[in-house]
């Protein structure tokens, strides 16, 4: 049940960091709940069609379809382009299938979660640093970047900022993040 919490509360936070950082119009647009759900919010965005390849690839589609409730922290094509050349294609290859699956469900965390609620979690942490547990198993860190973005860190040390929270789906909840997470 704490993870739970740690995850609510972290994703929480992305929105109100994108709504302080200049996302605002964005996110009070996506602040309703859509009728779509996650894979069918991102398969109709043109920014993520890396990502729904991926996971086409993964077999994930169904899972991510499902109720949920998920929260994704979903990498723009821009992120998928900044991993090295042929690291997308490669990926996507069946007998890669194992290490896809986990690097994807790096990006998600059980239940949905809302920005404000990260925010206290990050505030109250000692150091400014709240552990978010994902459904691959390993641990995300939330913390404020320099310019007040809501900011991760993956288990290789690698950062991506979140740059549009708070995208609400029938079945959860989507937060661009402008680098790929590594678990």
């Amino acid at each position: 049940m704490k993870n739970i919490r740690f995850s609510k509360v972290a994703i929480a936070l992305v929105g109100s960091v994108a709504l302080a950082s200049g996302g605002s119009a964005y996110a009070k647009h996506h602040a309703e709940m859509s009728s779509e759900n996650i894979v069918q919010k991102a398969a109709n965005t043109d920014d993520f069609s890396t990502l729904v390849a991926a996971v086409t690839a993964a077999d994930l589609a169904g899972t991510l379809s499902s109720d949920g409730p998920f929260t994704v922290f979903a990498p723009l094509n821009s992120a998928f382009a900044k991993l090295p050349e042929g690291t997308v294609e490669t990926l996507i290859k069946p007998e890669n299938k194992d290490t896809l699956t986990s690097i994807l469900t790096y990006h998600v965390i059980s239940g949905r979660f809302k920005a404000k609620d990260v925010m206290g979690l990050i505030k109250q942490a000692p150091d400014g640093v709240a552990s978010i547990p994902t459904v691959q198993g390993g641990v995300l860190k939330a913390s404020m970047g320099s310019d007040g973005s809501l900011m991760l860190t993956d288990a290789k040390g690698g950062t991506s900022k979140v740059v549009m929270a708070d995208v609400n789906q029938s079945n959860g909840v989507i937060h661009a993040i402008d680098t790929v997470v590594m678990p």
